[in-house]
Parts: C-alpha cells; structure tokens; sequence
C-alpha cells in the first residue's frame, strides 16, 4: 500500500479513517464527564471547568501535537512509535532506544484495559433498563468473541466500520445539541479562564485531569494506525469527529446542570441525555462502537509486535495472515495475551467506574515518549529551528508531565497491572541489548579471501556432495564478509561439498514495505551473495524469495546457472536446495558479569520459547539442515585445578 494510495480522498477512504481511526477516542464520551463528577456534588465550577478542561486537551494534544505534527512524521505513510523510531534511530547514538522501548510497552499494556472499559461502560447501560443485571458476564462472552474471531480476520466486518462509526458520531452530536438548547449557557465553558479556576479554585482540582486525560486516550493510537488511511484521511475526519465529541461533551454538561446541586450516584450522564424509548437502540449503538474500538487496538497491538519483531525488539513468534488483505496480521500469542489480560481486567474491577481510576497512566508515558521522539525528527528531518521545537518541547512536555502526576495516583488502584508492564518491557529489553551483546561477539571474515578453499572443495569428487545449491543465512551487512561461524560449518571435520555456495543477508530496512534484493557474484557461478531487502512490516519468507531469485537469474541467463545441473534428477525435478541454520546455546565455559550473565542467560530462555528460525524466515523442514555450535562470550580464565601428586 503506497503512500499515494492511503492519501488518496475519497468518499470510501473517509469511511474507512472514521471505521478505524477513532474507535478509542471516539468512545471516551461514555465515561469521561461520570469519571470527571464521580461523587462531587455537581457544581458550575466542576461542570464548566470539567468540559473545558476536555476542550482545551483535545485542542492542544489532539488536533495540535497528533493531527498537525505527529502525524506528519510518517516514514512512508506509516506511523506509530517504531515507524517514528526507525526514521530517527541514526540521530539518536543509542539515546532512543529506552524511551521507544517505554513508548511501546506503555501502548500495548493500555491495549489490555481499552477493550474492557469501553465494552463495560456501554453493557452497563443496561442497568438502566433492567436494574442490577449481571454484566460482567456479558462483558467476557463479548470479549472472548471478539478475540476468538481475531483468527479468521475482519475483512469482512470491517466494511461495517466506517458506516457504524458515521451512525455513532452522528448519535453523538444529536444527543449533544437536544441538550445544548434547555443550557446554551454552557458554551462559556470553552472559555480557558474555567479550566484554570477548576485546577486552582477547586478543592483539589488539580488531581482531576486524571480523568480529563481520558477524553484523548485514543490519540497515540490514531497515530499509529497511520498507514491504514493516510495523513488527508485523518485530518479531514477530525473535523468531524472532534465536533461530534464536542457537542456531546456539552450536552452531558449541559444536562448535569439541570440536576441542581446533588451527586451523580450510581448516573451515566451518557445515557441520561437520551430519550426513554431511545435507550435500548443507544446502547447497541454504543456496544458496537466499543467493539470497534476494541478491534482497532486488538489489531494494532499486532501491528506493533510485528514491528518490534522485525527491529529486533521481541522474539519471534508465529504470524498468520487470515485474509489477503495487505498489513493484516494475526499474533495467536498476542491474541492470548491480550485476551486473558482484558479478562482479568474486568474480573479484578468488576466494573467501568473502578477501570477509569486504574486508566490513563500508562498512555501519558506513551505520548511522553512519542513527544521525545517527534523532537528530533523536527530537528534533524524537518530541519525546523531549535527554538521553535524548544518551545513546543516544553508546552507539550508541562501538559503531558502534568497528566502524568495526576496519574500518578492511580498506581494504588493498578499495582497489579505493573507486572504486566514490566513483563513487556523487560522482554523488550532483554532481547534488544541481549542481541546487540551476541552481536559484538560475532567475529567475521573476508569471503574473497575464502573462496579458493570453496572452489577447491566444489571440484572435490573424495567428498561425497552435501547439496547442489547451499545457502547460508548471513548477518554481514558487510558484501564481502561472513561470518567464522560459517566458513567453519562448511569447512568442518565433514566438509560440505557443493556445486554452488548462496550467502544469503537479509537486511530489514526503514521502509515499511520494501521488498527488493540485491546480487553479488563473488566467485563465478560458485559463491554468490545475495541481500534481500525487506521493509519492517514485511514478513520474511525466505525460502520463497530465494527460489524465486534463482528462477528469475535463470530466466535471465544470468551466472551460468540456465546451463549447469541444478540437482533435479528424472524421479525429482525439483531444484536441490539445502538452507544450513546454525543455532547457539550458551556454553559452560564462560565467566560472565552479574548484568551479562543475566541478559544472556534471559536471552536463551527467550529464544526457545519463541518459534524457530525456520519457521520464522518461512523455510520448509525438509531442505534445513540445524546445526548447534556452543557460544563463549567470555572463557574462564582462572581455573583452581592442581595435579595431585602421587
């Protein structure tokens, strides 16, 4: 998918942005002004402070920081904070790594409690209608059909999106303004000065922007689902969008004003504002957005996993595409994850109310990030003037800290929630510098320097053939490199004879979608280098590629291969191909620090927990070939062993 593509308008990619795009944000209108009021008596300083508090938020986090400048910090139409990463990794000398890190744990964690906030805030509408009905029942069969679902794509259900979400903004804005005309007054509230009375007026008004933060939630989501709609797309639909929630917002405020001075109880201000006879339609209505909005993380959370594989920030895991939609992917692992966390969530809450306290959190340290992030790429890429970024640096950075110590508070009711946390963001860790130290071990050769042993070995006919095509998956970014560990595979005390010897590199580029190789002859017809380059959200399939390198080279009468044996027979015209993998496990021989031991030793735990390297680099079993070699990072040096004297 082109960035030309995504950008295209149209009246169908419209409806596409408003089916994906907003379906967090967009359900914020069911809980924000009841977490707001919670049991405070309801007061003109608590109401109009409250709405424009939410006013001034969605103007300065959303439309300023997210529409207008996040969003155009797109590596190739795709957005998020590892696409935002990998264009400014090469400024950051290693300063990034932990805050993207951060970025994405934060986000994928509050993809665990989105799905059941929003799915409980609009089942427990029914209470309304049936007193004390059990709701949390209804809430897991949702959520478990939805994640259940997940294995046979939305290709289908997904064309419902966009008209569902048009019906739900729609219903937002009307509900809104049949309650703006009984207290037009309220439009005051968009004056600033009300925001600024609340937090310093109100006793302890401050603490309150825990649950304005709720209102732009979404926002860090909108950005990373760039890629499925486009910059215009978006921009466009937030007029839309942000007037819908608006008017919403005022009309809730609106009628909490005509309330006089009580408490709100056990009230929905979303569900109070609609008509009797409507309420039944208002819930579904709402029910369908929330699993809207909970779709649209579930496939984000995916979306980002499959980043983070391919910038070496998780283990490898099975991939599946369920449907031939481009970019849709479905994590089984991830799907289990996220499905038991957003389970637990509602078993340990039991319902909204308690799940609004415990949320936010986590996505103030995610935009905290993401602000970090877009600074450098207005330095360095958009070449804007330090100053200006200073300055836009420090607005966002006071908003966002400001949210963040309101949120603070909320660790007591979400303790629980940080291992969940800290298991994401130690496995990033974990394998990110783990892999970084494998790396500085690895010690490489000169292939040039190499292929006169090949040759000689090719043209051995003492040595039984191993295969007649030979390929090695190669680290060496390097043309004329590779790895001892390889030369010392082929060369070892059973040499692998073959016609022709592949050195195969694959290198992950910046590009989402790239998808292109590169061919080296570094020995006539004997040893050949080829570098695949793959776009970060690509998944691997190597095997495939490489056939279909060599058939084209074939084709094109390219290398003397269209005239040699290939190593089909009469029984078996398929070509004879042997792909080596050499795995390595830690050997007992080395003597390592407190901090590596543990790195490492986490690492290859990691490792065999996740899925195999055939299996991720799409090679079929039967033309791999494993070998396992014991890695010595750091020898013993000193052994207390003494000869006993007879």
């Amino acid at each position: 998918m082109s960035t030309q593509t995504v950008n295209k308008v149209t009246a169908a990619s419209l409806l596409v942005a408003l089916g994906i795009i907003y379906g967090d944000i967009g359900t914020s209108p069911l809980y924000v002004m009841k977490s707001i009021i919670g049991n405070r008596p309801i007061s003109e300083l608590l109401v109009y402070g409250g709405v424009s508090c939410v006013f001034w938020t969605l103007t300065f986090q959303t439309t300023l920081k997210y529409i207008f400048l996040t969003l155009s910090a797109d590596n190739n139409g795709e957005g998020g904070v590892f696409s935002l990463y990998a264009l400014v990794k090469r400024f950051g000398k290693g300063k990034l790594i932990i805050p993207t890190i951060l970025g994405a744990t934060t986000l994928l964690a509050d993809g665990i409690i989105t799905p059941p906030i929003s799915v409980a805030s609009a089942v427990e509408g029914l209470d309304v209608i049936i007193p004390d009905i059990p709701t949390i029942p209804i809430v897991i069969v949702i959520l478990s059909a939805l994640f259940f679902f997940q294995r046979f794509g939305t290709q289908k259900v997904g064309s419902l999106f966009g008209p569902a979400m048009v019906v739900w903004f729609s219903m937002l804005f009307v509900l809104g303004i049949s309650q703006i005309i009984h207290h037009p007054e309220i439009i005051k509230a968009l004056n600033p000065i009300y925001a600024y009375e609340l937090l310093v007026e109100y006793p302890h008004g401050f603490w309150l922007l825990g649950a304005v933060f709720l209102c732009t939630t979404g926002a860090e989501a909108l950005y990373s689902d760039l890629g499925h709609c486009g910059r215009k797309n978006i921009r466009i639909t937030w007029s839309f969008v942000k007037v819908s929630l608006l008017v919403n917002y005022l009309g809730q405020a609106s009628w909490l004003m005509t309330q006089g001075n009580s408490h709100l109880g056990d009230r929905n201000p979303f569900y109070a504002i609609m008509p009797e006879w409507f309420l039944i339609f208002g819930i579904i209505i709402a029910t369908a957005a929330a699993i809207i909005a909970s779709q649209a993380l579930i496939s984000g959370s995916y979306t980002l996993i499959n980043e983070a594989i391919s910038l070496n920030f998780w283990p490898r895991v099975a991939l599946k595409n369920p449907t031939d939609l481009k970019g849709q992917i479905y994590i089984p692992s991830i799907n289990a994850i996220l499905w038991t966390g957003c389970i637990m969530m509602i078993l340990y809450f039991k319902n909204s109310a308690h799940m609004e306290a415990a949320y936010g959190f986590s996505i103030t340290i995610a935009m905290l990030m993401t602000t970090f992030l877009l600074s450098y790429y207005l330095i360095y890429i958009k070449k804007m003037k330090i100053g200006w970024v200073s300055l836009m640096l420090f607005v966002f950075s006071v908003i966002e800290i400001s949210f963040f110590v309101a949120n603070v508070v909320k660790i007591k009711e979400r303790w629980m929630f940080l291992f969940f946390e800290l298991f994401i963001f130690m496995v990033m860790y974990v394998w990110y510098f783990s892999r970084k130290l494998n790396n500085q071990f690895m010690k490489f050769v000169n292939l040039v320097e190499q292929t006169p042993m090949l040759k000689e070995l090719s043209e051995d006919d003492s040595i039984p053939k191993y295969s007649t095509h030979l390929i090695y998956l190669s680290k060496a970014d390097r043309t004329y490199e590779i790895e001892e560990k390889v030369m010392k595979s082929i060369f070892a005390k059973k040499p692998k004879r073959a016609d022709v010897y592949w050195f195969l590199h694959i290198n992950r580029t910046n590009e989402p979608f790239t998808l292109n190789y590169e061919v080296v002859e570094i020995l006539d017809d004997k040893v050949i280098k080829v570098i695949l380059n793959v776009g970060f959200r690509v998944q691997p399939k190597v095997e495939l590629y490489f056939k279909r390198i060599v058939q084209e080279l074939v084709q094109r009468k390219e290398l003397s291969l269209h005239i040699r044996p290939d190593g089909s027979t009469k029984y078996n015209a398929e070509p004879d191909f042997k792909f080596v993998i050499i795995e390595k496990f830690l050997s007992v021989e080395n003597e390592f620090s407190i901090k590596h031991d543990w790195l490492l030793t986490s690492y290859f735990i990691l490792k065999r927990l996740s899925i195999s390297d055939e299996k991720a680099f799409g090679l079929d079993r039967s033309d791999v070939a494993i070998e396992k070699v014991p890695m010595v990072y750091h020898p013993v040096s000193n052994i207390a062993l003494e000869r006993k004297s007879s």
